[in-house]
Formats: structure tokens, C-alpha cells, sequence
């Protein structure tokens, strides 16, 4: 007996030693895992929905070979629509279609999936002091580095899963929709590759931010120049967004293109875990200017500072979305109805289009993505105001002659300011754009396609200011998801053949497509009013709750 309880023991410690062997990186893993779960099931959510109303909704409103002849007729050499989802190549099938539709736009998404999970997961990590800690136990450089990237990893194996499982509901064959959802994945980890690079060129998480999102723009660029420009496709071999469109899933399958994505990102990822093992801890490559000379603009209020620290990121949203805007109106000229009939321009406004068949009726089209656009943008502003209490520096300010109502309410000042500059800017840029290659729309009436994104914005700012003041933690997941499931439910919910009170549930639903249909001021006025209580609560719900940290 005493010889069978001393086996027992010695296989426990046996066990013990064999578990402090990866026991550290797979608790690592296990926590960045963890923290990225709301994010990575939100991006799950949006490839599966997106992946099975395509190929749905094309089998529903193309059902004859006549009328796909007349699609592609009419759309494969179109610009205005390359710009958004690439080049096509077989508009004639199911597959052909959802591997354009699909795989075009869902590239983008992957992008910034891996850029926001790698940023994560290594800089803000530093930022936090959180590495420091971690490194300060017996845990080295190469095993945090491999578990934040074994975490990603899995993220991007869901991302995976939801698409293929979104594909195969949607009827298509399960080896081609293996195929195009590998395509689309194949994207995030170059872009992990990215941002884990600039996590260790950048010495703050807002500058790695920037970093990888200028990549991320640029090979959009390519990617664009490369569709739309004669002469140009070769730029697509330039960019991974074009690789993953040479994959060429249910169209010459080239499976071989698979070693581009692979080889650079095991470049960017040897390179950056390099860096990390050379470098102190929360530094960057970049040298962080730790002093300047003084500038005490902005510093005269919490709104005006609330501005000073978040002047970067106003100035890059107005940016993109002015130069976007710009290049929407030069394209809309290429918009033909040649060889569309009225039930077909019907049908076409059932895959949530619109009347786009005209240049004024497309620029209305594109602005419920700049509603979209803006309504992401008051997320991003409830999530940096989070982010300013989980670092602890809300506390300190509120340790000052300030109220809470008093810092909450500027938040929100600030975010309906630059709503409406945003907004206005998309207005006025894509009536430039478009006045610049003749075509005659009203300046008026942009302005007030801008001011057409205004009332869901603010909607969803109280909305979101709500979830602050009730669950902090959780706010960021619960806005962006709204939005999200909202902006989705208003583009497929007809094609899906559900009443349409239902797809009335949405706010996107109940905004006009402004120049060709009149603004909805009651619904314009209804949304600000529901807008406006949702704050209001949250300023006196935020007044009685306790401070959270990360």
C-alpha cells in the first residue's frame, strides 16, 4: 500500500512538472483569448450573417439565367461597385457572385480584424503595464509573444468557421465555401503581421494604431487603383486584399497564391518578435518625444482637454472620410441602366441597393455607408471615454473641482460636434467629387445627404452612453454590436423575406435615400428625441455608479 501511495505521488508531481512546462503560455493564451472574446464573437457574427445572405439573396433575386446575363451585363465593368467589392468573375453563378460580394468586402473587415488584434494583444498590453507584470514572473519574451499569437490564431480559426458555416447554410458546396472562406481569412495574418510590427516600431498604442491603419489604407489603394484602373491589375499582386482576390475561389481556383499571404506573414511576425526580444519594455523603435515646448491650448476645460487627446483621431476620420467621399462622387458617373429592366431595378433594391442606377440615385446609396461610417465614429468616442477610466485617469480628474455630469455631458458635446462636421464634410466632398466630372446634383441636397447621418448617430451615441453608465465594461461590445446588427438587418432583412415591420425595427431603416428621396425629418426628429433620454439617463446614472478599472 505505502509503495502504490508513493507511484500516486510520484506521477502527480510527475504531472505537476509536465504542466509548469506550458502551463505559463497556455494561461497566457487562455487570457488573451479571453479578452478578445467579444471582438472576435462580433466578427464572427458579421462573416457568417454576411457569407449566407449573399449567396441567398442572389439565388432569390436572380433566379433565371436571363436575368444574371443582365446583372453582369451591366454591372462587371462598373467601377462605382469594383471600388467596393473588387474584381469580379463569375457574376453568373451563386458561387461566382458570393465569392465578388463576399470576398471583396469581408477582405477589409479581416484586415482591421488583424490589425485591432495584434495591437491588443501586444501594445496595449505594454501600455497597461500588464507585460511588465507578466515578464516579472518566470516568463519570458518569446512565450508572451507566441501566446498572444497562438490566442489570434484561434480568433482567426472562428472567423473561419463562421464564414464556411455562413457559405454552407447558403447553399453553396462545402469544398468551395472551404476554399472562399480560407480566401478571406487569409487576409488577417498578414495584417496580425502588421500590427504586431508596429506594435514594436510605435511607442503608444494610438501611434501603432496609426501606423497599421495607414497600411491597411494604403493596400486599399491598391487593391482599388488595381480594379478600377485600365492597364493597372497588376497592382493587385501588390496588395494582400488583391491576393486574396487571385485566389480565385469558384473561378480558376490558384491555390498556389496561398504562399504570398504565408510568406509575409511569417516575415512580419519573425521581424517583430525579434524587436520585442531587443527592446524594453513599454518602448517602441519610434522615440516618444518626452518633451516639447509648452502648449496650454485646450487645456482650459475637461471638454476642451477631452478634444486636445482626441484631435489625432478626429482629423484622420475627417480625412478618410472626406477623401472617400471625393472619390465616390468622381465614380458615380459610371453608374448605366443599360439593359436593366423595372423589375430588375426592383429586385436589385431588394439586395438593399436602392435606386442606384443613376448617378444621384448611387451617391444616395453610398451615404447609409457613411450613416454607418459616423454611427462607428460615437461608438469610438463612448470607447474612449472608457478608456480614460479604465486608466485611472478619470479618477484623478474627478479628484478635481469637476462633475461627473459635467464630464460625461462634454463626452457627449464633443461627440455631436464632430458628428456633424464629419457628416458635413461626406456632404460637401462628394458633391465636389462628383461636380468635378459634370455631374449635376444640388449642393444643397448632399449637405443634406450629410446631415442625413446625423439623427442615427446620435441615437446611437445615447444608446451607447447608456451602456456606459449601466456596464461599462461591456459598452464598447454592446454599441459596436448594435450597430452592427442594425446596419445588416436593414441591408439583407427584405432579402431574407421577413415582414417588413420587422426590418422597420432597425433605425437605418427609416433614413431617406437623400438626393433621390426626401429627408425623413419625423423619423430624423424621433431618433434624436430617443437619442437625447437614453443621455440623459446616462448622466444620472453615471453620477451614482462606481468607478471601474480595466
Amino acid at each position: 500500500m505505502p509503495a502504490a501511495s508513493g507511484a500516486v505521488s510520484r506521477a502527480s508531481a510527475s504531472r505537476s512538472r509536465a504542466g509548469a512546462g506550458h502551463g505559463p503560455a497556455w494561461a497566457l493564451a487562455r487570457r488573451a483569448f479571453r479578452d478578445a472574446r467579444i471582438r472576435t464573437i462580433a466578427f464572427g457574427y458579421l462573416f457568417a450573417i454576411y457569407a449566407y445572405v449573399q449567396p441567398a439573396g442572389y439565388r432569390h433575386a436572380y433566379p433565371t439565367l436571363s436575368d444574371r446575363l443582365a446583372f453582369a451585363h451591366s454591372f462587371a465593368s462598373n467601377d462605382a461597385l469594383r471600388l467596393f467589392y473588387g474584381y469580379p468573375y463569375e457574376l453568373l453563378t451563386v458561387e461566382g457572385y458570393s465569392a465578388w460580394r463576399v470576398g471583396g468586402t469581408l477582405a477589409i473587415v479581416a484586415a482591421v480584424f488583424g490589425l485591432l488584434a495584434a495591437v491588443r494583444a501586444l501594445r496595449t498590453e505594454e501600455d497597461t503595464g500588464r507585460t511588465e507584470l507578466i515578464l516579472a514572473a518566470p516568463v519570458g519574451r518569446r512565450t508572451a509573444y507566441l501566446s498572444a499569437m497562438g490566442a489570434i490564431g484561434a480568433g482567426i480559426l472562428i472567423l473561419w468557421l463562421a464564414e464556411f458555416a455562413g457559405f454552407v447554410i447558403g447553399g453553396l458546396p462545402a469544398g468551395g465555401a472551404a476554399y472562399l472562406a480560407l480566401a478571406t481569412a487569409s487576409v488577417v495574418p498578414v495584417f496580425v503581421g502588421v500590427g504586431a510590427l508596429a506594435s514594436q516600431l510605435a511607442p503608444t498604442r494610438r501611434i501603432a494604431l496609426e501606423l497599421g491603419g495607414a497600411v491597411v489604407g494604403l493596400c486599399l489603394l491598391l487593391r482599388v487603383i488595381g480594379d478600377t484602373s485600365p492597364g493597372a491589375d497588376w497592382l493587385r499582386w501588390a496588395t494582400p486584399l488583391g491576393w486574396a482576390e487571385e485566389l480565385r475561389p469558384f473561378s480558376r481556383a490558384q491555390p498556389l497564391v496561398l504562399l504570398l499571404p504565408g510568406a509575409a506573414s511569417a516575415v512580419l511576425l519573425v521581424i517583430a518578435a525579434r524587436i520585442a526580444a531587443g527592446r524594453d519594455v513599454g518602448t517602441g523603435v519610434l522615440p516618444a518625444h518626452d518633451s516639447a515646448a509648452p502648449r496650454l491650448r485646450l487645456l482650459s476645460s475637461p471638454t476642451a482637454q477631452a478634444l486636445r487627446s482626441e484631435r489625432g483621431g478626429l482629423i484622420t476620420w475627417l480625412t478618410c472620410t472626406g477623401a472617400f467621399a471625393f472619390i465616390l462622387g468622381m465614380i458615380s458617373t459610371s453608374i448605366s441602366s443599360a439593359g436593366i429592366s423595372k423589375a430588375m431595378q426592383e429586385e436589385i433594391a431588394k439586395l438593399g441597393s436602392g435606386s442606384i442606377l443613376t448617378p444621384a440615385g448611387y451617391l444616395a446609396f453610398v451615404f447609409i455607408f457613411f450613416v454607418l461610417a459616423v454611427s462607428l465614429f460615437v461608438c469610438a468616442q463612448i470607447g474612449a471615454a472608457r478608456q480614460q477610466e479604465a486608466d485611472e485617469q478619470l479618477e484623478t480628474l474627478l479628484a478635481l473641482p469637476v462633475s461627473r455630469g459635467g464630464w460625461l455631458g462634454g463626452r457627449l458635446l464633443l461627440a455631436i460636434c464632430a458628428t456633424v462636421t464629419i457628416s458635413g464634410v461626406a456632404g460637401l466632398l462628394t458633391w465636389a467629387g462628383a461636380a468635378s466630372q459634370g455631374v449635376h446634383i444640388s449642393l444643397p441636397r448632399m449637405l443634406e445627404a450629410g446631415a442625413n447621418c446625423v439623427p442615427v448617430a446620435l441615437l446611437f451615441l445615447g444608446i451607447a452612453a447608456l451602456a456606459y453608465a449601466i456596464v461599462p465594461r461591456a459598452s464598447a461590445g454592446i454599441a459596436y454590436g448594435l450597430v452592427t446588427v442594425s446596419f445588416l438587418w436593414d441591408l439583407f432583412g427584405a432579402l431574407l423575406g421577413v415582414p417588413r415591420w420587422l426590418v422597420e425595427l432597425t433605425p437605418f431603416a427609416h433614413v431617406g435615400l437623400v438626393p433621390v428621396q426626401p429627408f425623413r425629418g419625423a423619423a430624423a426628429v424621433a431618433m434624436v428625441g430617443i437619442g437625447l433620454v437614453a443621455a440623459v439617463a446616462a448622466l444620472g446614472l453615471f453620477r451614482r455608479r462606481d468607478l471601474l478599472g480595466a
